[in-house]
């Protein structure tokens, strides 16, 4: 929370790209070079370092073999409140980060309260809250980065950079060797039939918004799952003024019963 032109890429520079070695191209660049041109790419530092706070609105997909199409609001703020937001039969289930502790209200389950996150979900977004992603800044948030060689990602040549956060968490992200835009990342692993099954978060469709370049669609994908959910963002709204209280604890009102 997935930081994201469809970009016209001159076709000299293809067929430029297609003659030059791929073993040389990754030689060439250092993890830095690498990032330093994705930030770039991306709408470069100084755009990045104005947004105080972002808001997307798009579907996504959610359910199982026969998924449908809901609604969503995402709202992020720094330095790492995030608020997710789902639409369904006049009913909203929504998720809060503070920055600290996270909240989930889901009343398509029948649970009316505020849940807290569990370990597992507060470490996932502590992660993933940054509201310009992991490689911008990467060595301020105590992120290393390196390169691991080239890859394909759906056709495209891709230089695949190993992620090492700050608690020593470890990810990868494959980075276009053309337009130095992220394709995609490793997700957190779901445990699904007893075992841990590898995710993957595929970024497309990049368009300029508020002179930052980010993803209009985005795809998750779980090994052996025939199944993927995509996000496709509609509108993105920048810089809008969002009070703190929204990233807070719901207070959600009781239902009060009658005295008998």
């Amino acid at each position: 929370m997935k930081r994201f032109l469809s970009m016209a890429v001159p076709m000299a520079a293809v067929l430029s790209a297609a003659l030059i070695p791929v073993a040389a191209t990754a030689a060439n660049l250092s993890a830095a070079q690498i990032v330093e041109r994705n930030v770039a790419a991306r709408g470069g530092l100084q755009a990045w370092h104005a947004v105080n706070t972002m808001t997307m609105t798009g579907q996504i997909d959610v359910g199982g073999t026969k998924p449908v199409k809901l609604p969503f609001t995402m709202t992020m703020k720094r330095p790492h409140k995030n608020r997710f937001e789902l639409r369904f039969d006049n009913q909203t289930a929504y998720q809060v980060y503070d920055g600290a502790q996270g909240w989930k209200v889901r009343p398509f389950l029948g649970r009316d309260g505020a849940e807290p996150y569990t370990p597992a979900e507060a470490k996932s977004a502590a992660e993933t809250a940054d509201l310009d992603g992991p490689l911008i800044d990467y060595a301020g948030k105590g992120n290393q980065v390196e390169v691991q060689g080239m890859d394909t990602v759906e056709g495209h040549h891709a230089y695949k950079l190993k992620l090492t956060m700050k608690d020593r968490t470890q990810r990868h992200v494959w980075v276009d060797a053309t337009t130095f835009l992220e394709l995609k990342m490793e997700g957190d692993p779901r445990k699904l039939d007893g075992r841990m099954h590898n995710v993957a978060v595929y970024y497309r469709d990049y368009h300029a918004e508020n002179g930052l370049v980010v993803p209009h669609t985005l795809e998750t994908v779980v090994a052996g799952v025939k199944q993927t959910h995509q996000m496709t963002i509609q509108h993105v709204t920048v810089n809008q003024a969002v009070d703190d209280s929204l990233f807070a604890k719901p207070q959600l009102a009781m239902a009060k019963v009658p005295a008998q």
